[in-house]
């Protein structure tokens, strides 16, 4: 108990009294949910959005679980250790500079999938899922051949192709980027889902490279994108989380957001299966 007292006061030394309960000043124990109870306070006195969620998300995260309710009752009533303590400041700290929670804990649930995050690749939303259930409607709808080839152009952190191939696995899916950090991103979801081989990805940007690449498989059955459509000058309107850092480019439409939308347009007669629009 002397060493845990002696450490703890050590963490406090580095960290903003006016953040600390009184009984980590007097060095006394916390457990998950006071914590949380303690930062869902300062998060929401500095205009962080969703305060609770957050809170809970990081410290259900420092404990090894995906949320707060999902704790073992062994983790639950249990006090929180020095090392814990120190990592729910660090990323309570990120959250207060209003970090995305996402990049914060470097991981996010989409669907059924787990995906890695990195800023500034761009964060997919809850809505972005229902554009895969629309996929396989039409898939479903257009009666797509045994195996479908999918082109997602915009792939990001490839939720949407992941997801996919978890529901298509005899699909073959390439997916396109503009930027490196999303290809690789990308890639590296793709490994950990054990799906890699089922997936091109690459670096292309589809208002400045010919298409001619996307063919190398022939024609494709489903053309699939959740394109940048807000127009320029609204960017600096959004959140500071998005604004600070996520990639603009997966937003910034051009001047009426149409920019990316009526480039894909473009070229889909070129790379689509006669017959077949999506």
């Amino acid at each position: 108990m002397y060493l845990q007292t002696l450490l703890l006061r050590r963490l406090l030394q580095s960290v903003s009294p006016t953040w600390l309960p009184c009984r980590w000043l007097g060095g006394g124990e916390m457990s998950p949910s006071k914590l949380v109870r303690h930062w869902q306070s300062i998060f929401h006195d500095h205009g962080v959005p969703e305060p609770q969620e957050s809170s809970e998300i990081l410290i259900a995260h420092a404990l090894g679980s995906k949320t707060f309710p999902s704790l073992p009752p062994s983790v639950a009533h249990t006090s929180v250790s020095v090392a814990q303590l120190r990592h729910i400041e660090s990323m309570a700290q990120q959250r207060l500079k209003r970090v995305p929670i996402q990049y914060v804990i470097g991981e996010w649930d989409f669907l059924d999938i787990t995906l890695q995050m990195r800023p500034p690749v761009f964060i997919p939303r809850p809505e972005t899922e229902e554009l895969v259930g629309l996929v396989l409607g039409a898939s479903r709808r257009l009666q797509c051949s045994a195996e479908p080839l999918v082109l997602e152009v915009g792939c990001g952190s490839g939720a949407v192709s992941l997801s996919l191939l978890q529901r298509l696995p005899q699909a073959r899916i390439t997916a396109i980027d503009k930027t490196k950090a999303a290809v690789k991103l990308t890639e590296d979801n793709a490994v950990s889902l054990g799906l890699q081989n089922q997936i091109q990805v690459l670096l292309l940007d589809i208002l400045a490279d010919p298409p001619d690449p996307l063919l190398m498989w022939g024609p494709v059955d489903v053309l699939v994108s959740n394109p940048p459509y807000i127009s320029t000058s609204d960017i600096s309107q959004l959140d500071p989380e998005i604004v600070k850092y996520e990639d603009h480019a997966a937003l910034d439409g051009g001047p009426d957001g149409m920019d990316v939308i009526r480039g894909i347009l473009s070229f889909a007669p070129r790379l689509l299966k006669p017959g077949i629009f999506f």
